[in-house]
C-alpha cells in the first residue's frame, strides 16, 4: 500500500503541496487529476522519492520512500519529459535500466514487436511520440510494483494509445502492479482507472473508487409546465444547476431513487436521467468548490 501522510512541499519559495494525504491500495490504477499548476507533477516526484518533502511522510508497505534503495527499486517514474543520456539509443537505454531494475527480456521482445522502434538510432532524433513509446516499452519490460506515469498519453497517436492501454490491461490482470497516472485526458483515465484523486489547492480534495463516485452523481434534465425557482432544489446536494425557460438541468449527488422521489414532488412533465463522464465529474467538482455551479 502507498500512504501519503500530511505532506507539504515548496518549490522556489512557493508552497505547492499543503498537508496532502492519500492512500492507494495495491493493484489499483489510480488517476491523479487537477487543473494546470495544481501540483500533480510535484506530488508524483515526491512519491517516486525524487523530491524530499518538508513535512509528513510517504510510505510504501510501511517503509519511507525517500533515499530507500530497496523501495525505490520497486518504483519506476516516467515523467512528461523523460531523461536519457546524451546520444542514447534504445539499446543503450535498455542496458542502463537493466543496471537498476529486474528486467524481463521476453516481455521486452513481445512489446518491441508492437512498437517497432529503431534500436540503434539516437533517441534525441525521435519525435515526441516515439520518445514516449521508448519509455513505455522500458516500463512494460521492467513491470515495477509501482509504475508512475506523468502525462503518459501525451504525444501518442491513437493506435499507440490503444496498444499501450491494451498492454497495461494485460499486465495489470494479475494484480501485482499499481499504476499512478496523471493526465489531462480524463477520457483516457476513465477507460483504464478504477480509482482517482482530485488535487486542488495543494491537497487531495476528493478521492475514491471511480465507479462508486459515478454511481453517486447523476445528471438530470427536467421540464416544467410553468417557470420554476432554483430555491425549490436547495435541499439537494447540487454540483451544477442550469435553467433555460422551463427546462432545468442539474447534476446532483446522492441516491438516485431518493432524488427522483424528491423531484417528482415538483410535478415535472419531463424527467430524464443521463450518464455522467469522469471529465464532467471533475468539472462539476471544481465548479462547486469555486461557487460557480449555477448558470
Amino acid at each position: 500500500m502507498l500512504e501519503i501522510k500530511n505532506i507539504s512541499k515548496s518549490l522556489g519559495g512557493n508552497s505547492v503541496l499543503k498537508h496532502c494525504s492519500l492512500k492507494i491500495e495495491d493493484g489499483k490504477v489510480f488517476g491523479l487529476v487537477g487543473v494546470n499548476g495544481a501540483g500533480k507533477s510535484t506530488l508524483l516526484r515526491c512519491i517516486a522519492g525524487i523530491f524530499q518533502v518538508e513535512e509528513g511522510e510517504i510510505l510504501i508497505d510501511g517503509e519511507p520512500v525517500y533515499e530507500n534503495e530497496k523501495i525505490k527499486k520497486q518504483i519506476l517514474f516516467i515523467s512528461d519529459d523523460p531523461y536519457y543520456p546524451l546520444n542514447a539509443t534504445l539499446t543503450s537505454l535498455k542496458k542502463f535500466y537493466q543496471t537498476f531494475y529486474d528486467w524481463n527480456e521476453e516481455r521486452f521482445q513481445e512489446f518491441y514487436k508492437i512498437f517497432n522502434l529503431p534500436l540503434d538510432k539516437p533517441i534525441n532524433n525521435f519525435s515526441k511520440g516515439m520518445k514516449r513509446q521508448v519509455f513505455i516499452l522500458i516500463s512494460l519490460a521492467i513491470m515495477p510494483k509501482y509504475l508512475i506515469l506523468d502525462e503518459s498519453f501525451d504525444g501518442l497517436d491513437p493506435v499507440m494509445r490503444l496498444n499501450f492501454k491494451r498492454a497495461l490491461m494485460e499486465i495489470l490482470a494479475d494484480g501485482k502492479m499499481t499504476v499512478l497516472i496523471s493526465s489531462h485526458s480524463l477520457r483516457e483515465c476513465e477507460e483504464i482507472c478504477d480509482a482517482f484523486g482530485i488535487l486542488e489547492n495543494g491537497c487531495i480534495q476528493t478521492s475514491g473508487d471511480l465507479e462508486a463516485l459515478k454511481n453517486q452523481v447523476h445528471k438530470i434534465q427536467l421540464g416544467f409546465k410553468d417557470e420554476i425557482s432554483k430555491e425549490l432544489f436547495k435541499d439537494l446536494d447540487l454540483l451544477y444547476f442550469k435553467k433555460v425557460s422551463h427546462i432545468v438541468t442539474l447534476v446532483v449527488r446522492g441516491d438516485i431513487e431518493e432524488i427522483k422521489q424528491y423531484l417528482k414532488l415538483l410535478n415535472p412533465i419531463l424527467m430524464d436521467v443521463l450518464n455522467v463522464s469522469f471529465e464532467e465529474l471533475f468539472i462539476y467538482e471544481i465548479m462547486k468548490k469555486e461557487g460557480n455551479f449555477y448558470e
